[in-house]
């Protein structure tokens, strides 16, 4: 029977190289010049400082527009606040994996509401599809990614 998987999944190696080229770009730029700016990422977390709000925000442009760049989906950035401690400021990510309870059951549900015949289940972070025609499969597929979920979400595990 055909099956595929449905996870949300980050390549850390693929942020790792971003955060690498993201500091390359704020050593280079004429705006950047002479402040203490910097990039960190440490247990899945990336922290963003500097001396002043906007110039976090502009870093974080940077670091999404390398992201993008590297095939790694922005919505996997989980933003905490911006926290002020002297005169530097600081802003946490968190790298979002795995599928959440509350998302798979919407997953489920609006399979279910297509009236396929396939049956869905939550295997810890990932829900697995079984079908007897890959059609369906492809079908659940395409109506998975019409959904509006705040996470990224890759199909893998495809078996015929």
């Amino acid at each position: 029977m055909p099956s595929f998987d449905i996870v949300s999944e980050v390549d850390i190696q693929e942020v790792r190289n971003a955060l690498d080229q993201s500091v390359r770009e704020l050593e280079t730029r004429f705006d950047f010049k002479s402040i203490d700016a910097g990039f960190e990422f440490a247990d899945s977390q990336i922290w963003l400082s500097a001396e002043e709000e906007f110039q976090i925000v502009q870093m974080l442009d940077i670091l999404k527009s390398k992201l993008v760049k590297r095939s790694v989906d922005v919505r996997c950035l989980d933003p905490g606040v911006i926290e002020a401690s002297g005169k530097q400021k600081r802003q946490k990510f968190s790298l979002k994996q795995g599928i959440e309870r509350e998302s798979a059951k919407l997953i489920i549900k609006s399979v279910k509401n297509e009236k396929l015949k396939v049956q869905t289940q939550i295997q810890g972070d990932q829900v697995r599809v079984t079908g007897k025609k890959r059609d369906d499969l492809q079908k659940v597929m395409a109506i998975v990614k019409e959904l509006d979920l705040d996470i990224p979400i890759e199909f893998n595990n495809f078996r015929d």
